[in-house]
């Protein structure tokens, strides 16, 4: 029998703010652990929560470029469960009344343009981190990130193979990168994504059971397990067997999905509304000023790119992957305006010195000197 895969993924981007979501510690990577936190991270009794301002703006930035619908009223959540990350024993995030609802994004396919639907989009505060000793006999917390913004996407399963996949998360990446709204660095943990993969033979309507797959650090990651699981899921039915709803571990060493626990429901978070915090409520002005805001997003570069400078689609494409590439490329063009000549030594010289070097990073700003070595590259 010939099956489909059906693909949902869920994507938690830390957003980009000086400050945590419900108080003024900083929202840092790096720091020594365990010194941006006050009682409220901490959960002592009695610190009360207050929302920042700039995590409300910066998701609504995220959900109109990712053509969600702003709800006008929404809410936070208690989301309950317990874990040594987690010294409030639950997690402030927003259940029934997200902020964001029905976006979707546009990516290309062999097959042309296929539009991916965006459930919702929703604010929550992070846990801590846990750090395990090598030896395994005992863990350390450090409660730096306890309570750092984040935004959680949620995407509707109309994803279809692991390509896809990778595709819908490098446009996701694109646009939070374009908006500012994440640095999305997977290495530091600023952007995580779970999937949830089910089959069903092709052509049915009814979705099979879904697994959930977890601890996927790269997007080459991601494809790589949801390839794997898809075939495990195909070897179960074909012999017989039945597919349970359980949460699996990616084992990047081995190369294959580990069970973890059986996947909880949301009934099982015991979700009530969070009784210190007030309902978020959001006016046409406020959505009218953030759109202002939003910049020219990657498609939309490109697209200019192709009939402003008459660049090849190719060279188009790879200089609007990055937008630091993109804004070097800007910088250039005003110094030099010869953009076939600048987007040839960008793509052979410049991300030549870059690439081995780490340099891609969203917050390296290019430096003016650069220009001097692509100077004398072409003259």
């Amino acid at each position: 029998m010939a099956y489909e895969a059906v693909i949902g993924l869920e994507v938690h981007a830390e957003l980009l703010t000086n400050s945590k979501i419900f108080c003024s510690c900083a929202s840092e990577f790096g720091s020594e652990p365990n010194t941006h936190c006050c009682p409220r991270c901490l959960a002592m009794p009695g610190a009360l929560p207050v929302l920042n301002k700039n995590v409300v703006e910066l998701g609504i930035k995220a959900a109109l470029a990712l053509n969600c619908e702003i709800q006008e009223y929404s809410k936070f959540d208690r989301k309950n469960y317990f874990y040594p990350d987690l010294p409030k024993a639950y997690q402030i995030s927003q259940d029934d009344f997200p902020l964001a609802v029905n976006g979707y994004i546009n990516i290309e396919t062999e097959n042309g343009i296929k539009k991916i639907g965006i459930e919702r989009a929703h604010l929550e505060e992070d846990a801590g981190k846990l750090i395990h000793s090598e030896d395994g006999n005992y863990s350390l917390v450090d409660f730096n990130r306890s309570g750092s913004p984040l935004i959680e996407i949620v995407s509707k399963p109309d994803i279809s193979s692991p390509k896809e996949a990778w595709l819908y998360l490098t446009k996701l990446k694109s646009i939070l990168e374009y908006t500012e709204v994440s640095d999305c660095k997977m290495q530091e943990g600023s952007l995580r994504c779970d999937a949830n993969v089910s089959i069903r033979p092709k052509g049915a309507e009814e979705l099979g059971t879904k697994t959930e797959l977890k601890n996927m650090n790269s997007f080459r990651a991601i494809e790589r397990a949801l390839e794997y699981e898809i075939k495990r899921q195909k070897k179960v039915l074909e012999e017989g067997g039945k597919i349970i709803q359980e949460t699996r571990r990616w084992d990047e060493a081995r190369g294959v999905t580990v069970i973890m626990r059986t996947k909880e429901e949301a009934a099982d978070y015991r979700y009530f509304p969070e009784p210190d915090l007030p309902p978020v409520i959001i006016g046409e002005e406020f959505i009218e000023e953030i759109q202002k805001k939003i910049p020219e997003l990657s498609h939309e570069r490109k697209e200019r790119y192709i009939k402003e400078f008459d660049l090849p689609e190719y060279d188009a494409g790879v200089l609007t992957d990055s937008k630091n590439l993109s804004d070097f490329f800007e910088e250039c063009i005003k110094k030099y305006p010869d953009a076939k000549k600048i987007s040839n030594w960008i793509m052979v010289e410049y991300l030549q010195f870059l690439y081995p070097h780490n340099l891609m990073q969203p917050r390296v700003r290019p430096l003016s000197n650069c220009l001097f070595f692509w100077h004398r590259d072409i003259s």
